[in-house]
């Protein structure tokens, strides 16, 4: 999902500082409000009308969305009552967190990020209803890759996927045009690299603008092979796959190719200034692009992202959030019929596509014609149907409650190899000890 620009740069790191500090304090389990013990199964007859009231919690463009398409579902329940309120991004979690361990205080449906999802999914195993019955026959309808966030540690579905966030490779067509580059010849990250120093030398400018104090960029190559910070369960930092996005990102810094910018302002500042001819990242960015920097319409094109290996997969995840129902619910059949009515429901995730941003993880939604059209911003390209053909193959990884002690970690890590020439391989050995110590995990290398 994305929403202000603080919070895509949280959103793509997978990171909220306030809420990683609460959720420190928290003892594993989390009382869930319902006496400590597993978290009922949410049961739907559909021959009974629904009935009742539900309050939601969400922020900014998805809050928005929700009150907008909460009409709908009220004219199709008539009686039924639906209370969205925007409890802000920068104190939702702490409040999440709050009510998830003392039992209480709760909407009936959260909004919440992929990752951070997994986080509770693992300290609060019982806080969640069981949506599996429920849910279970959507499954095929959507991206794989964010289903798996919403399957808890027992194997039970405790939300549905609402957003994701593809990625591919957004470029200066004008400034590649200058420098002689033809797009379509970039299909490795090998030619990326190559592409730059051209670049660099017949123009002076430099590739790319990373953060030099919390890079997100490695995460995305992780996922692009197959990986994330954890594999069945152990730390995973510096498997192959980790020494070969470690050495890329350090390959592009020896050679002068970065432009380093601080946090989400640096990157969108640096985007409008033109220090980076390309940005790797996610779908929302088009939205970014659109609305701070009307000025570069036409300038603009979009590709899949380069693979490391010839015919390899050529797109990642950064971003994404699911809509759950906590085991405190005191209406949890209305709060489900309203999370399937938003979610699994080609019209209306498309509406959201449209009208909030919000790029659909309900596979229906992307066969919509309204993804084919082409957009003038990206000079007739159509960008959405890019990304809508790239979704499906973006890969499945695995995220679990220590999530955010590696990114910690890691953000240290991959500063030390793009400011102060440290070894990837040693880097990353050095990071997945650290990783270990701090969470107990054994590690998958080394």
């Amino acid at each position: 999902m994305s929403t202000r620009p603080g919070r895509r740069a949280l959103l793509a790191s997978g990171l909220a500082a306030g809420a990683t500090a609460a959720l420190g304090g928290c003892a594993t389990g989390g009382a869930g409000g319902n006496g400590g013990g597993p978290a009922p199964e949410v049961k739907r007859d559909a021959g009974r009308q629904l009935q009742g009231s539900i309050t939601v919690w969400s922020w900014d463009v998805a809050a928005k969305a929700m009150t907008r398409l909460a009409a709908d579902f009220r004219r199709k329940h008539p009686g039924v009552t639906v209370k969205i309120t925007d409890i802000g991004y920068d104190s939702a979690y702490d409040k999440i967190t709050v009510g998830l361990r003392g039992g209480s205080g709760l909407a009936d449906v959260l909004t919440v990020e992929g990752p951070r999802m997994a986080t509770y999914m693992g300290t609060f195993p019982q806080g969640f209803y069981d949506l599996s019955k429920l849910a279970g026959p959507h499954e095929k309808d959507f991206d794989k890759a964010a289903w798996k966030m919403v399957v808890n540690p027992q194997g039970k579905v405790v939300a549905l996927p609402w957003d994701i966030g593809p990625c591919g490779l957004f470029y200066r067509s004008d400034y590649f045009r200058q420098a002689g580059i033809k797009a379509g010849s970039i299909k490795t990250w090998d030619d990326f690299v190559a592409a730059g120093e051209q670049l660099k030398k017949r123009t002076g400018r430099k590739m790319l603008i990373l953060d030099p104090v919390e890079d997100s960029t490695f995460a995305m190559l992780l996922q692009q092979q197959g990986q994330h910070f954890y594999k069945d369960g152990k730390v995973a930092v510096d498997t192959p796959e980790g020494v070969r996005a470690a050495t890329l990102l350090k390959t592009l810094a020896d050679k002068g190719l970065v432009d380093y910018r601080k946090q989400w302002d640096g990157l969108v500042t640096g985007t409008k200034e033109g220090k980076g001819a390309t940005c790797p990242t996610a779908a929302w960015w088009m939205g970014t692009l659109a609305t701070d920097m009307p000025e570069l319409k036409g300038r603009f094109g979009v590709m899949p992202l380069p693979a490391f290996t010839a015919g390899g997969t050529r797109t990642s995840n950064s971003g994404g959030s699911v809509l759950a129902v906590p085991a405190q619910s005191k209406n949890p059949e209305l709060a489900w019929a309203f999370v399937e009515f938003l979610l699994a429901n080609a019209p209306n995730q498309v509406s959201m596509l449209k009208q909030e941003g919000l790029f659909p993880a309900y596979l229906p939604a992307l066969a919509d014609p309204y993804l084919k059209s082409p957009q003038e911003y990206f000079g007739g390209q159509s960008a959405l149907k890019l990304f809508a053909d790239l979704a499906p193959s973006t890969p499945p990884v695995e995220y679990n409650k220590d999530g955010a002690k590696a990114s910690d970690i890691m953000y240290s890590a991959i500063t030390g190899i793009l400011l102060r020439g440290k070894d990837p391989a040693q880097s990353l050995r050095t990071a997945a000890g650290q990783i270990s110590a701090a969470t107990g995990r054994a590690r998958i290398a080394g």
